[in-house]
């Protein structure tokens, strides 16, 4: 590069209320010569709202990728300095930003974030859950066999899991939830820093009606107890109904899997031997045929 190249300023933008936009956020978006958005529309109501006028304003999204990273390369490449916005919180979580970040890093191109709204950081400190340790997960794989591979992966970390997820797969991902993780503490959080801001608490034995006092409107973050340790963890499966054995493996069923996979996986998840599942399989097909 023969001159000095432009920063790129990742900026994080309100997550429902427009008061939680940081005073340096306003002075950047101010003073860069380029912002590119998420959603164009969206961000110039909140660019209205602060009276800011942006000199240029473009695209960056999922749809766009390469050929707006490329034009941003080039205006920073040029001298300019620029800022990433999306619809909503920190860029990059969850949304392309993260690959621009890494793009640009590796091209040596100077990238500064700004601190501000993030919604699974929100919500975890609001959920009463455990926050020592924790992982984020964001959305989970649509398809249920990568879904499933996902949670598995999970199943034994003991901090408190975070996800993101849609309204109308709001009831898929909480029953797969259910059914790796068995009965877990769950906080479902929606409309955060909204006026209709709710966070609704229970167990995962009970995410049918959870689901169903939301609405399923809003976006939402869902938080899940992590493992219990392991000595806890065989005391609790010692302690497990007939009742209870025989729901996991029929959770594991309507996820996909056939009735011998479904008795496995609940086994080896659970600590338990095949022949105590399968008793249990035994004792309410007899208790039925009475």
């Amino acid at each position: 590069m023969n001159q000095v190249a432009g920063t790129l300023y990742i900026v994080p933008t309100p997550i429902g209320n427009l008061e939680d936009m940081t005073l340096r956020g306003i002075r950047i978006l101010r003073e860069v010569s380029f912002i590119a958005a998420e959603d164009t529309r969206h961000t110039r109501k909140l660019l209205t709202h602060y009276d800011i006028h942006p000199k240029q304003i473009f695209s960056y999204h999922q749809h766009n990728l390469k050929q707006a990273g490329e034009k941003i390369q080039s205006l920073l490449a040029s001298g300019l300095s620029g800022a990433l916005v999306s619809d909503a919180g920190m860029p990059g979580v969850s949304d392309p930003g993260e690959l621009l970040t890494r793009d640009l890093t590796r091209w040596g191109f100077r990238v500064e974030v700004l601190p501000g709204p993030s919604a699974f950081i929100t919500a975890l400190v609001g959920s009463g859950l455990p926050v020592k340790y924790f992982a984020f997960v964001g959305f989970l794989p649509v398809p249920k066999k990568e879904r499933r591979q996902v949670l598995m992966r999970l199943l034994k970390y003991e901090g408190t899991l975070v996800f993101y997820e849609a309204p109308h797969r709001l009831r898929d991902t909480l029953a797969a939830l259910q059914s790796v993780f068995g009965d877990r503490e769950l906080v479902i959080v929606k409309e955060l820093t909204k006026v209709h801001e709710t966070y609704y608490r229970g167990n995962l034995r009970d995410y049918d009606q959870m689901a169903e006092e939301t609405l399923l409107r809003g976006e939402f973050v869902l938080m899940v107890a992590g493992a219990l340790p392991a000595d806890t963890m065989i005391e609790e499966n010692a302690a497990m109904s007939t009742e209870d054995i025989v729901q996991l493996v029929q959770n594991y069923i309507d996820n996909g899997m056939n009735k011998k996979e479904a008795m496995k996986e609940v086994a080896k998840t659970r600590s338990l031997s095949r022949r105590v599942v399968y008793q249990a399989l035994l004792d309410v097909k007899d208790q039925g045929d009475q």
